[in-house]
């Protein structure tokens, strides 16, 4: 009776490791070669974590640009203020707005009415920026002086040649221009109305130049 309890202990033993070893052996081995295994999801290779520490390529900078970071384009830079602006070609005056020094005595005046044979009535003049060259604008109140015995008096147009004239014929030529100063019809042609005029230590006019005046 015992030896048949261990022979029937042996072969349930012996079936349960067969068993076992039928569980554990490879599964459906012909399906996975003949491409059985389809139903099965692929395995997916992970993504790799892209590094923390560094900012992504091409990122575009958050904050405001360094001394070396790059200016955005579109938005040039205000100049700063540096006051007035100095004075260009188109600030400057155009033309001829200087006169050449005269020697000492002598000065560009414009006569006026009462000039007569003894005396010159004239005003003073201030420079003015012409075309063709410096204007001479009569300025201020009438001035006066004598005429020297030997004056000398020179009469100068574009038109004609210039002329040399004693005292009666200066003065004659000059009352013309006062009453028509585009007159061309008189005793010479009237110029713009200013004289070179030279003065002696006396006082006196010894010489009255015309300038023309193109």
């Amino acid at each position: 009776m015992p030896a048949f309890r261990r022979m029937l202990g042996a072969g349930l033993a012996a079936t349960a490791a067969l068993a076992a070893l039928t569980a554990c052996g490879p599964d459906n081995s012909s399906d996975q070669a003949g491409g059985g295994g389809a139903d099965k999801p692929a395995a997916t290779t992970p993504a790799t974590a892209a590094p923390t520490g560094a900012a992504p390529t091409g990122a575009a900078p958050t904050g405001k640009p360094g001394a070396t970071g790059t200016a955005k384009p579109g938005g040039a830079a205000k100049p700063s203020g540096t006051g007035k602006p100095s004075a260009g070609a188109s600030d400057e005056p155009e033309g001829f707005c200087d006169a050449a020094p005269l020697p000492a005595g002598q000065k560009w005046i414009y006569p006026v009415k009462g000039t007569s044979t003894t005396t010159l009535v004239y005003k003073d003049t201030k420079t003015a920026c012409g075309v063709n060259d410096v204007v001479f604008e009569p300025t201020g109140a009438d001035k006066t002086a004598p005429f020297a015995p030997t004056v000398k008096g020179h009469l100068n147009s574009v038109m004609v040649p210039s002329k040399d004239v004693n005292l009666a014929d200066l003065v004659k030529h000059i009352s013309e221009c006062l009453a028509d100063p585009t007159s061309s019809k008189g005793f010479y042609p009237c110029s713009g109305g200013d004289y070179k005029v030279a003065i002696d230590s006396a006082g006196k006019v010894v010489e009255l130049t015309e300038r023309a005046h193109s």
